[in-house]
Order: structure tokens, then sequence, then C-alpha cells
């Protein structure tokens, strides 16, 4: 690869700064001349001398966010809370505990984390104002253990979630109704006091009641709703017995479900989205300018399985005729149904899957990438692929196709090179997809 690999991995990281929350934390909250008085998204919140603010968060952003919202408020309001995020994502914070916890499958510090967060909303008083941090990975990283079944059975199910080929919308459905914690029931332990949540969107069309399983969100979906996608996925026969007992007791009525749309408990509670794959998009195109390249926004709601969502990508490259060089960008979150043995994400399988269809079409390079920096378990954010990519390693013996049915994207990249490792990056927005085309022979 020439210098497209370079200007490619730029246009990436611009769109990845765009959506950091020390951007987006200084944009959203302010503290306003008037005395106890915080803004948070244009909405002024005055503070009796009685009142106490309190931070909870959960999320791969959830540091990053915290820190920001302390040097905001520093000087201006004491803190206390406590926020949970991925391992290797901790920041130092002056006035609030920080805890790690496993993902994509939870561990017992995510169980402890769910804990400490619900013993912490217990102390709020109804005069007080919680600010709660909510990014993508809080799912994982706030977890519980229903009542007659153990971690290991609850890590049994989430990782046949994650292989299964469904959708976060689906997967957060079932989390939401093995907890209690998800599904507006943090909002509803923390009632009457005032709740506002600042939200990053790792979820296509921002549904707010499924980023992060929506903690402080009224849940439209039901228990019936948890058993459909189990079966959808044939999964009933894969997880364990005593999970599957909890779910039928929910749709039996034995277990209460989750807030719905109008709960009561839920009227003091305010939800804001703060971070967007859209604002990651456009500051990605504003630097593809700045390279040289004349940028087109495709979507920034691309879902569906990798293979088929590779063909249509490189499919609107060759149908290109716009002037050049040229940028296409598309962003949201693809899926992979795991058949193979291999290590990988769903950035570094779409990467190769691309790959492959441009074997024959030099002149258009293609880059998949997380913006939280980790694609599946990896430690690598996604993939940089074009037509000499795949004919290098064919030379070296390695067969595309091979790797790819195995589910190894990790191994092939790791092995011709293109690999994107950036580290954790701090916020979370999905993935975004480009494809840089350089000459007119990259059609057909």
């Amino acid at each position: 690869m020439n210098n497209t690999s370079t200007d490619i991995q730029a246009i990436f990281l611009s769109g990845v700064a765009a959506v950091h929350p020390k951007q987006l934390m200084q944009q959203h909250v302010q503290v306003p001349a008037a005395n106890r008085t915080i803004r948070i998204s244009g909405d002024d919140y005055v503070l009796s001398e009685d009142a106490r603010v309190w931070v909870l968060g959960a999320g791969k952003a959830a540091a990053a966010m915290a820190q920001e919202l302390e040097t905001i408020l520093d000087g201006h309001f004491p803190l206390q809370g406590v926020v949970v995020t991925k391992y290797g994502h901790a920041l130092p914070l002056q006035h609030l505990e920080l805890m790690e916890a496993g993902h994509p499958v939870p561990d017992q510090q995510s169980v402890a984390a769910s804990v400490r967060l619900l013993e912490t909303a217990r102390q709020v008083q109804p005069q007080d104002l919680v600010i709660f941090l909510l990014s993508g990975g809080a799912s994982a990283l706030l977890a519980d253990v229903p009542e007659g079944s153990t971690l290991a059975e609850v890590q049994q199910l989430s990782e046949a979630l994650l292989k299964s080929g469904a959708d976060i919308r689906e997967m957060n459905t079932v989390r939401k109704h093995l907890s209690r914690i998800k599904g507006g029931l943090l909002a509803k332990s923390i009632y009457p006091a005032t709740l506002c949540t600042l939200i990053l969107s790792d979820v296509v069309g921002d549904d707010l009641s499924v980023i992060g399983s929506g903690p402080t969100v009224a849940d439209p979906s039901t228990f019936s709703d948890t058993l459909t996608v189990l079966r959808k996925y044939h999964l009933p026969e894969k997880i364990p017995g005593t999970l599957l007992q909890y779910i039928e007791d929910g749709v039996a009525g034995r277990i209460t479900e989750t807030p719905k749309p109008g709960d009561p408990a839920l009227q003091k509670t305010h939800n804001y989205l703060a971070g967007t794959n859209r604002v990651a998009l456009e500051a990605a195109a504003v630097k593809a300018r700045q390279l040289g390249y004349h940028p087109l926004l495709l979507s920034d709601t691309v879902t569906g399985d990798v293979n088929a969502v590779a063909a249509e990508l490189v499919q609107t490259a060759h149908r290109y005729t716009g002037p050049l060089p040229a940028c296409l960008l598309a962003g949201g979150e693809t899926t992979v149904k795991v058949t193979g043995s291999g290590l990988g994400g769903r950035n570094q399988q779409l990467a190769l899957a691309a790959g492959i269809a441009l074997s024959e079409h030099p002149g258009i390079t293609f880059l998949s990438g997380g913006t939280d920096g980790s694609d599946g378990p990896t430690n690598a954010a996604g993939a940089i692929v074009d037509a000499s990519t795949i004919k290098n390693a064919i030379k070296k013996g390695l067969d595309p196709n091979s790797f790819l049915t195995q589910n190894d994207a990790w191994h092939f990249f790791s092995k011709a090179g293109g690999l994107m490792i950036t580290g954790p990056t701090q916020t979370n927005v999905m993935d975004l997809m480009i494809l840089l085309i350089t000459t007119a022979g990259a059609k057909i």
C-alpha cells in the first residue's frame, strides 16, 4: 500500500477525535454565572443549598467523560460517585471512584460494579442531582447474576449471543431482562432525585433504550421479546437451563418487567445524546477534503452481515463516477455469525471480505475500524486493505478465503500486513468504513 494507507488512517483518526469526551463534554456541560446552576445540553438545573451532585457512569468512554466532567465542575460543586470502564481504559480521577471490568464478556468485576452503582444510587436524596455518563460497553461492564444462576452461566449466555449473529438491539433485549440495573431500572432506583444522562451512541439509529442496555431509559421490550430472540438464534438448547427458566418465569409474570414508557418513576429523568457516529463521519469528511479527496458520505446506519456489507460497499466504489480522488464514508455496526475457530472482530472480518472483492481492482483502499480502538477480543481497531495486500498474501502462501471462513482475520492481517492498532481511544460511536478511490482504473 502507498500513501493512501497513511491518508485513510488519518481520516479515520480525525473522525474518532471529533467524538472524544474532551470535545463533547465541553459542548454539553457548562457552569453559567447563575448561582448553583449546571447547564446540561442547554437545560439549566438549579440546585438547592443542601443538594449534592452525584456522578455515575459506565462504558468504554466513562473514565474520559468523568475526567472531563471533573475539570468542568471542579471548584463549583463537590462531586461523589463511581464509574466503571473496560480494563485498559482507566484514567486518573480526582473525586470519583473508578472501577474496571470485563468486556465483551462480563466478569466478577462487572457484577461488583453493578452492585456498587446501585449502592451509591440508594444514597441519593430527593433534592440531589445525578449525572450519569453512558457509552457503549456498559451492557457487559454492568452485569447481574439472576437468582438461582451463576456468573459462569451468565458468561456462557453472553458468549453464545456474541457468536450468534444477533444485532445489538437483540442482544440488549436479552441483557436487560437478566438485570437489576438495565432497562430503566437504574433510573427507577434514583427517583425521586433528578437524573441527567449524557450518552455516546454506539447503536445504529441512536435508540436510547438500546445504548448500553438503557439503564436510565424506559424499556419497550419484554420478557416475551427476550424469548423470541433466543429462539430466533436457536439458543435455548445452548444456554443454561437456569437462565432459560428465569426468562420463562418473566414471560409468565412471576418476575417484574422493566419500566415501560410513561412509568412515573422516570418522570425526573432526562436523557441527552452527546456523541454519534454521524459526528465522527462529518469530521472524517472534513479531514478527507483537507487531504485533497472529494468526500461522499454514504450512510451512518450500516448494518447486516459483514459479507453482504463488504459486497455492497465494494460495488458502490466500483459504480462511483464522481471526481477523483474520492473518499466514500460510511458508519454503523455489522454482525458476524462465528462458525470458525480463528481470532478477529467484525471490522477485520469486513476488511478481509472487502479485500478479497478488491483483489483484481487496484486503485481502491478500504478501512474498517471500531471508534473505540478495539475490535472483538483483539489488540486491533480494525484493518486496512487493498488489492496489493491480497496479492502479496497469496504470494506468501496465505489463502484469504480460508482465513475468512475460519473467522481468522486477525492472523491474516498480522501476517499479510494491514492491522490498524490505535489502543483505547476513550470513545465509542460504532464503526467507520472508509474507501479511498484514487484512479479511474478502479471503476468497472
